[in-house]
Order: C-alpha cells, then sequence, then structure tokens
C-alpha cells in the first residue's frame, strides 16, 4: 500500500506525539508531514499542509481541540478527517466533538492496532473516492454512519460491506450459504449477520423447512 494519507499530529506532550508519530509512520498508508503542540499552531499547521487526516488531541494550550475543529471547519477549501486523541471521556466532549465534525474518537492511552484500524477505514474511502460513481442507499449509508460505532471486536468494515452486498444479491440466505459467497466460514459469516441484524440493516427468519432444528435465514431489509 503506497502513502495516500498526508497526517498532521496535535498534542501538547511532546512524548506522546513522539509515540503517535511512531504509530502513523508505522503505518503503510500514512506520511507524517507535520507535528505541533498548540491549537494555534494546529491550525495554521492545517492551512499550509492541507493534510488529509489530523490527530487532534483536546486538551490543548492556546485554544482547545474543539475550537480547532470549528476554526478548520468554518474554513473554505478542502476539509481533512479528524480522529479525537484525548484522555476526556465525558459526555460533553464526545459529543462536542462528534458535532464539530470528528470522524473517530480515542481515549487515550490506544495500541498502535486501534489507531490504524481506524485510518485503514479513512484511507480505503479516500481510495475509493476516485472510481466511486452514484452511490446506492447501503454505502451512502456506510458513509454518514462511519465513525458513528465501532464495530464489534473481531469484525472488519471491508468484510462487514462484502456480506452486506452477498445478502443484498441473495436474500433469505442461511449463514453457510452466504459464507461460501464471500469466503467465510458459517461461524464468521453468521456474526457478521447478527451485527447487521442488531444495527437494522437485516431481519433473520426461522426457516422450518429443513430437517431437525429450523434453521435461520437472513435479509436485507427494505
Amino acid at each position: 500500500m503506497t502513502a495516500t494519507l498526508r497526517v498532521v499530529v496535535v498534542d501538547d506532550e511532546p512524548s506522546v506525539a513522539k509515540l503517535h508519530v511512531r504509530f502513523l509512520t508505522a503505518h503503510p498508508a500514512c506520511e507524517v508531514v507535520a507535528s505541533v503542540g498548540t491549537g494555534p499552531d494546529a491550525v495554521a499547521a492545517i492551512r499550509q499542509h492541507r493534510p488529509d487526516l489530523v490527530l487532534l488531541d483536546l486538551h490543548l494550550p492556546g485554544f482547545s481541540g474543539i475550537e480547532v475543529l470549528r476554526t478548520v471547519r468554518a474554513a473554505a477549501g478542502p476539509q481533512p478527517e479528524f480522529i479525537a486523541v484525548t484522555a476526556a471521556r465525558d459526555f460533553g466532549s464526545v459529543r462536542d466533538a462528534r458535532l464539530a465534525g470528528v470522524r473517530h474518537y480515542l481515549v487515550k492511552p490506544f495500541s498502535a492496532k486501534d489507531l490504524h484500524d481506524r485510518v485503514a477505514e479513512i484511507a480505503r474511502e479516500l481510495a475509493e473516492a476516485s472510481d466511486a460513481g452514484a452511490l446506492d442507499q447501503g454505502r451512502i449509508d456506510d458513509l454518514i454512519r462511519c465513525g458513528a460505532k465501532p464495530l464489534p471486536k473481531g469484525l472488519s468494515a471491508e468484510t462487514l460491506r462484502s456480506v452486506r452486498t452477498a445478502l443484498a444479491a441473495a436474500p433469505w440466505s442461511s449463514a453457510s450459504e452466504l459464507g461460501e459467497r464471500v469466503g467465510l466460514s458459517r461461524v464468521s459469516c453468521r456474526r457478521y449477520l447478527e451485527h447487521l441484524v442488531t444495527t437494522g440493516v437485516a431481519e433473520r427468519r426461522l426457516d422450518y423447512a429443513t430437517s431437525g432444528r429450523p434453521g435461520t435465514r437472513f435479509a436485507a431489509r427494505e
């Protein structure tokens, strides 16, 4: 994977900023173009470098990360994605960050994998954007909801899209049948299907035509 995301890191703790830079440079899709430690410097770096992604602490000297978000979002021109990286766990901070336009919200400390999972999602979306034509409702829903709620542990957004596409093409299939279509085991495919049911994207029904215990079949919700 070639570098596709130009990233600005914003954190007022130098040791933490260095750790985050190290996490990012270990991801093949990232190129860190600046690392700064105050609110005003963050806005200046974003204006200068026009990054694709900003890793943003919320508690900063000068003015807060929320003010950085609001300032950047109010400006004309290309807009970066933001991942908030903070120790703040209160409802007000999370809600303010969401309303100001963060893509993801990571509570410190977090692992390199936690960050890489979010970065990979953003990188995939930008890579797909150049080839995207008109979007269907499912893809629009994915984009609008992205980052609102993390997937359960062990599920990937890319595989979830494959399962969802297969389900749309073959309604009222079993987990085994859909697993064969997308290259998953029955158990793994069932986990993705149950997640789609839980989020209201799919529905299930019992199939009493099978011998023994009734089976379960799934279809995309209309």
